[in-house]
């Protein structure tokens, strides 16, 4: 038989025969009430069809049990990894996720912290846009509420918790590894949109001192205004070897997706990276893709461990919700990363 539908507290009160103050507490928290009502009412929802109000059972409570998270992109794997591990991090600490992209525009990121706001979300995970964010909406979410960012660290908020990868320690691997196995590699860089570009690329130009080789860094200025990432890589590339420039040269991209665009160019010209069949070509990248183990070649990089990192975050998050972090010191936690050695290089 089909359940009567319920859609109100105060008609599901009269069909379980509990009181509509009793329901309340027992959304609220299943511990308010006395075992023989609550018992009463979990039979009672058997025999209906009634879906609690989300919002309406957070009402009185003093946590909503809510986290707030931002991210810059919709459509970028690396960062639908990261949520995933966030959302099951915060389910297992019995909190709800909720997301708000701000598709790399800073008034959409502001948007989404006021909204954040509204709601009294408990606390804030965000993972920054960039070298345009507004630096203020962290400011005024970290005076407002427990809040931490995550990915990239604006280096100018010293008082903004962070939970990342250690690019100094990610870059240098990968860095000294390609000047261990063939000639020092070449930094292709991206247009400095974001604060992890900026890292990689101080870190390369450290590793390379360190190891008494020269850095040479391109791809600095954008190619298109418009394309950062694959394009990127694949225009920067295409021009040099267009030039029959570089073609033996080992390459370093500031992130997985920059490597991609730049294996495409190699294809373009009939190169072969890792192959040696045409010179030592030998293209690298940072972040571990989901995407490069199926590419042709499938891409050497360094791993970011985004479930460490997704834990970490709402781990720390917890803490300040707890009131555990009261000293108001910057705290930095930084997850080193995993060298991940395939085809290309």
């Amino acid at each position: 038989m089909q359940k009567p539908k319920i859609h109100t507290m105060e008609e599901l009160s009269s069909a379980i025969g509990v009181s509509r103050p009793t329901l309340s507490r027992y959304f609220q928290d299943p511990s308010k009430v006395s075992r023989t009502s609550a018992n009463r009412i979990l039979s009672g929802l058997e025999k209906v069809d009634y879906t609690p109000n989300f919002f309406a059972t957070r009402m009185n409570r003093k946590t909503t049990g809510m986290i707030g998270v931002i991210i810059p992109y919709l459509n970028d794997l690396f960062f639908t990894r990261l949520l995933e591990s966030i959302e099951t991090a915060a389910m297992r600490a019995g909190y709800t996720v909720i997301t708000q992209c701000s598709h790399a525009d800073p008034a959409i990121e502001k948007r989404a912290a006021e909204t954040f706001l509204s709601m009294n979300v408990d606390g804030a995970i965000v993972a920054p846009l960039g070298n345009h964010s507004d630096l203020q909406v962290y400011e005024r979410l970290n005076d407002r509420l427990p809040f931490v960012l995550m990915d990239s660290r604006p280096e100018t908020l010293a008082d903004v918790d962070f939970v990342g990868t250690d690019h100094l320690q990610s870059t240098g691997a990968i860095t000294e590894y390609l000047c261990r196995v063939g000639a020092p590699p070449v930094f292709l860089a991206m247009p400095r949109v974001n604060f992890n570009a900026l890292e990689r690329e101080a870190a390369y130009i450290k590793k390379m001192d360190e190891l008494g080789f020269e850095p040479r860094i391109i791809g600095v200025d954008p190619m298109d205004s418009q394309d950062h990432f694959e394009g990127h890589g694949l225009a920067v590339l295409d021009d040099m070897f267009s030039r029959q420039e570089l073609l033996d040269a080992s390459f370093l991209c500031a992130n997985d997706r920059v490597a991609i665009g730049a294996l495409r160019a190699a294809a373009k010209h009939g190169l072969e990276p890792g192959a040696l069949r045409r010179g030592g070509l030998r293209i690298a990248g940072h972040d571990d893709y989901p995407l490069c183990p199926f590419m042709t070649p499938t891409l050497t990089t360094v791993a970011q461990d985004v479930t460490a990192i997704g834990q970490a975050a709402v781990d720390h998050l917890l803490k300040k919700l707890r009131g555990e972090n009261i000293d108001n010191n910057q705290v930095i936690l930084l997850i080193n990363g995993v060298l991940k050695l395939r085809e290309s290089a």
